[in-house]
C-alpha cells in the first residue's frame, strides 16, 4: 500500500495557527437552488478528486448533489464556461487569465486551489533533440487556450529563445503523440495523461517542466462571479466534499488510485508518477494561497504579466478575483 504521507504538503505554520482561531458552530446549508452541482473533468491527475467524490458518494452526506461531466481537454472546458454552459470549472490560472481576457464580464472567481505543478506540465521532443536550444526553427505542438504557450515560452526563455524562434502548431492534446511519431512535429508541450504514451513509447524525451518554474502553475477551481455572490454556502459544501476525496484517498490509496486511474486511461503506477509532479495543499493549508495579497494574487498577476508579453492577454484585461470566503467558512465548520 502507497500511503499519500510519501507526497510532500504544503506545510504553512500560519494556516495552523489561523484554523485554531476559527469558532467552531454549527450551521444549515441549503442545495444548489434545488439543482445538481455539475463539475467539469479533463484529464489531468489533479482533477480526478472530484470524480472519486461522485463514486464514493461523498457530497451527499455533506448536504450537496454533485455530478461530473467529461471533456475531452481543458479547451472544451474553457469554450464551454465562454458559451455559458458551466458555472464551475477546474482549470489552470493560465486558462482563468485567458477566459477574463476574453469575457471580462463572467471572469471567473478562484475558490480553491486544487494543486501546483512541479514537474508534470512538460516540453518534450523527438529524438535528436537534446536541448531546448536546438528547437530553434522546430514545430512545436501546443493547444490553445492551455497552459502550453506558457509553458513553452517559458521553456525557450531558460534557453535564450522565445515563441517568435519555433513554429507553434496549435493541436489537440490527444493528437500530440502521433503527430510525434509521424515527424509532423518536433516537440510538444502537454502533460498526463497525454504525455505518458509519448515518453514510454520513446518517441520523445522531456527537456523541460514546471519543476524548473515552481509557484507559476497551479490548477484551481473557480466559479462565475454570480455563483461567488449568490451561493457562497454551497460552495462552502463542495469545498468540504474536496477535502473528503482527499481524506479518503489519504486512508485508502489503493481504493482511490484504481478509481481515479481507471477514468484516466492509465495504470495504478503511471497515475502515482504523474501525481508526483504535482503538490496538493489541503485545505488547512490554504488560508495564505488565497489570502488578500496571497500567493494566488501575485501568481495571477504574475501569469497575466507573461501572457501580455506573448500577446495572448491584452492590456487592461481585469484579473481573476480570488475569494476565500468558502474557505475559512470550510474550515470554521469541519464536516464530520
Amino acid at each position: 500500500m502507497v500511503s499519500r504521507a510519501r507526497r510532500y504538503r504544503w506545510a504553512w505554520c500560519s494556516a495552523l495557527a489561523a484554523l485554531s482561531s476559527f469558532a467552531a458552530a454549527g450551521c444549515g446549508l441549503l442545495p444548489w437552488s434545488g439543482r445538481t452541482i455539475e463539475v467539469p473533468l479533463a484529464p489531468w491527475p489533479g482533477y480526478e478528486y472530484f470524480y472519486l467524490a461522485q463514486q464514493k458518494g461523498l457530497s451527499e452526506p455533506r448536504g450537496l448533489r454533485m455530478q461530473t461531466q467529461d471533456f475531452a481537454d481543458p479547451q472544451a472546458i474553457v469554450q464551454a464556461y465562454l458559451r455559458g454552459e458551466l458555472r464551475v470549472a477546474q482549470l489552470t490560472t493560465v486558462e482563468v487569465v485567458d477566459i477574463c481576457n476574453r469575457m471580462p464580464k463572467r471572469c471567473p472567481v478562484v475558490v480553491l486551489v486544487l494543486d501546483e505543478s512541479r514537474g508534470a506540465d512538460m516540453l518534450a521532443a523527438r529524438r535528436g533533440f537534446d536541448l531546448v536550444e536546438q528547437l530553434r526553427g522546430a514545430r512545436v505542438a501546443v493547444t490553445p487556450s492551455t497552459l502550453g504557450p506558457y509553458v513553452l515560452s517559458r521553456a525557450l526563455e531558460t534557453s535564450g529563445l522565445t515563441l517568435a524562434d519555433v513554429t507553434v502548431v496549435p493541436m489537440p492534446l490527444g493528437e500530440m503523440a502521433g503527430a510525434l511519431r509521424r515527424s509532423e512535429v518536433e516537440a510538444a508541450a502537454f502533460f498526463p495523461p497525454f504525455s505518458e504514451y509519448s515518453l514510454r513509447a520513446g518517441l520523445a524525451r522531456k527537456l523541460f517542466d514546471s519543476s524548473r518554474i515552481p509557484g507559476e502553475i497551479f490548477d484551481v477551481l473557480v466559479v462565475d462571479p454570480r455563483i461567488a455572490e449568490q451561493h457562497r454556502e454551497e460552495l462552502v459544501l463542495l469545498l468540504r466534499t474536496w477535502q473528503a476525496a482527499h481524506d479518503l484517498a489519504d486512508r485508502d490509496p489503493d481504493q482511490a488510485d484504481a478509481v481515479m486511474a481507471a477514468r484516466e486511461g492509465i495504470s495504478v503506477a503511471q497515475f502515482r508518477a504523474a501525481e508526483q509532479g504535482l503538490v496538493d495543499p489541503m485545505l488547512v493549508e490554504q488560508v495564505p494561497l488565497l489570502q488578500a495579497q496571497g500567493v494566488l494574487e501575485r501568481n495571477l498577476a504574475a501569469v497575466q504579466q507573461v501572457q501580455q508579453a506573448i500577446g495572448l492577454v491584452n492590456p487592461g484585461a481585469p484579473l481573476p478575483r480570488v475569494d476565500d470566503r468558502p474557505l475559512r467558512e470550510a474550515l470554521r465548520n469541519p464536516a464530520p
